[in-house]
């Protein structure tokens, strides 16, 4: 398969994910350039890491009763605020 997103060096963070996510989990959060129907789109993409491996094609899952979805949120907006 082809490699479809492109993100900007600086504009990558990570967030460690609160339990039950196994140890050694985080939140990619990224802005970069995507291609839909040939043509680039500047997009924000949130991917899950395990034990520093992105997890292709599953979605982020934000256990609930944890703040991990603030904290991903508070991160994601300094990344755009700082664009």
């Amino acid at each position: 398969m082809a490699k479809t997103f492109f993100p900007h060096a600086d504009k990558i963070a990570f967030v460690s994910a609160s339990t039950p996510h196994p140890e050694n989990t985080e939140y990619k959060i990224s802005i970069g350039s995507e291609v839909w129907g040939g043509e680039n789109h500047e997009v924000v993409k949130i991917q899950m890491v395990y034990d520093g491996v992105v997890a292709g094609r599953r979605s982020p899952s934000y256990p609930l009763g944890t703040d991990d979805y603030q904290r991903v949120n508070t991160k994601l907006q300094e990344l755009i605020a700082s664009r």
